[in-house]
């Protein structure tokens, strides 16, 4: 049998690879892909600020508001029975607000401003519905013997709605039911000033939670000077649902200011998810009252740290600086005055010859920084560096309480001496041309 062996074989093509290419065809595929991913990055960054955010609250007026009234009446006709329940909604909203009941329809029916619809089941002859009545405060603040609204008001407070769900802390990343509560709460009765962010465009970028953690003073001012406030609120919910379509149990939790310290909380259940708005809206009216009484009581007042780039310092700690500096400023005088008596001796007698005097060190003045990450920080700071060996006083230039501080250093030496002393007290010094910064 006879082999035969073919004088070549054939092989498969090969796939350009990036050797075998032209240079100038290389520079264009980069080219191309980086703006493939330029074009991705764009999109990922609008879809973080675009969709159906926010929930633009509504505008907030002194009237009285009832929400939560029930009605299930009857009549001839649909809008007989809507009529009807209007109209007892508007008696058993004047009820809830406790008001005399010997008000007549027609005098109810004038300070009524306006109907809120909640729910609402119209049947032939039947209407059930939940509805909210608005009362005119000019007309039944004197029934119900209220004025025209409190004294006393806060300033404006950027108020920052805070909703943990399913282990998920959320503010205005999506729409939520409190996001929607807050913005539909009618605060104008109330002391607080609340300023609600509409939560849509880049809100939901720079208001979110992890910003309720941040403690930087100049960030906190560049926000609330966007949104036109003084200081901030966290009003949390904390909402666990028990089983599908089951109880749902609300933690309620107020906190304020940039440090977001602790206020007060409480709790409320609502027996189905249908009864969320409505506990929504009791916590909401809790939280107005927490808020309120710390207003009376003085706790709610915007953070002084917040009103300009100088820190405010404790009056008693700034009491003590005075006095440090006028101590500081009695012991340079008397430090030049014996400078200035040992420069006109500059002869002494001795033996009835004229010999030199000893040349004595001068006292000077030396800047140093030093970290304050507190105000204990500054007396802790300062006591030390009076301590050192040749150091006459020490008082503060400038006080940044969380950042450095500056003080001036009356010192019998040089800068190198000066700075050798404070290494020996334990500081860590960095030396420059005519200063030093001192650290633990």
């Amino acid at each position: 049998m006879t082999h035969f062996t073919p004088a070549f074989r054939p092989q498969s093509p090969r796939l350009p690879t990036l050797r075998m290419m032209p240079r100038r065809a290389v520079r264009y595929a980069v080219l191309a892909l980086l703006l493939v991913l330029a074009v991705l990055a764009a999109q990922a960054l609008i879809a973080q600020v675009a969709g159906d955010r926010g929930i633009a609250p509504v505008a907030s007026s002194s009237d009285i508001t009832v929400s939560g009234v029930s009605v299930n009446v009857t009549g001839k006709s649909a809008q007989e029975a809507r009529e009807k329940g209007w109209k007892l909604a508007q008696r058993k909203g004047w009820e809830k607000l406790g008001g005399p009941k010997s008000v007549s329809e027609s005098q109810l029916e004038n300070m009524v401003s306006a109907i809120v619809i909640e729910k609402e089941q119209i049947g032939p002859r039947r209407y059930i519905a939940t509805l909210g009545v608005v009362f005119d405060r000019s007309r039944a603040g004197g029934l119900l013997g209220a004025g025209n609204g409190p004294v006393t008001h806060s300033a404006p407070m950027l108020t920052i709605p805070v909703l943990k769900s399913g282990g998920t802390y959320t503010v205005y990343e999506v729409r939520n039911d409190w996001q929607r509560a807050w913005a539909e709460y009618q605060a104008g009765a109330s002391a607080i000033d609340y300023v609600r962010p509409a939560g849509a465009g880049g809100d939901s970028l720079w208001l979110n939670y992890g910003q309720s953690g941040r403690r930087s003073r100049s960030w906190w001012r560049g926000v609330l000077d966007a949104f036109g406030s003084a200081d901030v609120l966290f009003p949390v919910a904390h909402l666990q649902r028990q089983w599908p379509g089951g109880p749902v149990v609300g933690s309620f939790t107020a906190r304020y200011g940039p440090d977001n310290r602790y206020l007060d909380s409480f709790s409320l259940t609502a027996e189905s998810e249908d009864d969320v708005p409505d506990m929504l809206a009791k916590a909401i009216a809790r939280f107005d009252t927490i808020y309120t009484d710390a207003l009376n009581s003085g706790i709610l007042r915007p953070d002084p740290t917040l009103k300009s780039d100088k820190i405010s310092i404790d009056p008693v700690i700034a009491e003590l600086l005075d006095a440090e500096r006028r101590a500081q400023a009695i012991a340079e005088a008397a430090a030049a005055a014996e400078a200035a008596a040992s420069e006109s001796s500059t002869v002494q007698m001795t033996d009835g010859e004229v010999t030199d005097a000893a040349p004595q060190p001068a006292v000077t003045s030396y800047v140093v920084q030093f970290t304050t990450p507190d105000s204990a920080a500054v007396d802790a700071g300062l006591a030390n560096v009076r301590a050192t060996p040749g150091v006459h006083g020490a008082a503060t230039s400038s006080i940044a309480i969380g950042g450095v501080s500056v003080m001036r250093v009356s010192y019998t030496g040089t800068l190198d001496g000066l700075a050798g002393a404070l290494r020996a007290r334990g500081w860590k010094v960095v030396q420059g041309g005519t200063a030093l910064s001192i650290s633990r």
